[in-house]
């Protein structure tokens, strides 16, 4: 398999603990549209596109569109994001999208998740139709000049062809358990 999800390919299966104390796995979610994103607690680029990305999940919401976070960041790597964090920042922040946890950081692997933030777009046969980034700024969403999320969406929604499929994520790496917190797998150097 492709160090990260190809355009076309299925979403993976998944089984994990959200912050609101439920277990979910992939086949919990009806909705016609799926944004899967990896992302954490800690990173400034998570923290400063959150509130875009909140207002791009809420923007999409009645189009049929349910928003995803995973966290696969190891808390013995970086320990603001444990489990226990998650849900702290949830209950502060109060975002419009599930927030998972992948311990294991399986899940992360099984996508190829490369940064955080990171977003896998699916359509309604859940089929892989844009990764990457979410804003060409994420650092500071909100002098972003191109929403790569936005236009995703728009366009999938609209039942248009997504004229860009593919983006590099911009973000901090994700903490693999027993790394260097900036360790990269070498396959995935030459994608970002």
């Amino acid at each position: 398999m492709a160090y990260t999800l190809k355009i076309g390919e299925k979403a993976p299966d998944f089984t994990l603990p959200a912050t609101d104390g439920i277990t979910y796995s992939l086949s919990d979610f009806n909705d016609p549209y799926l944004v899967i994103f990896f992302t954490c607690n800690h990173c400034p680029y998570v923290i400063g596109s959150d509130e875009m990305t909140r207002i791009t999940a809420e923007k999409f919401r009645s189009k049929g569109v349910i928003f995803i976070g995973i966290n696969s960041n190891s808390p013995n790597t970086y320990p603001q994001d444990s489990f226990e964090n998650m849900v702290k920042r949830m209950t502060q922040m109060k975002f419009p999208w599930l927030y998972l946890y992948d311990y294991s950081q399986d899940i992360a692997r099984t996508y190829g998740a490369l940064r955080t933030p990171h977003f896998f777009v699916f359509n309604e046969n859940r089929e892989l139709v844009y990764t990457g980034r979410g804003l060409d700024n994420p650092r500071d969403g909100h002098n972003s000049k191109v929403n790569d999320l936005d236009r995703t969406l728009t366009e999938l929604t609209e039942k248009k062809r997504i004229s860009i499929q593919v983006t590099n994520p911009i973000g901090c790496t994700i903490k693999w358990e027993g790394m260097d917190s900036h360790w990269m797998p070498a396959e995935a150097k030459d994608l970002v």
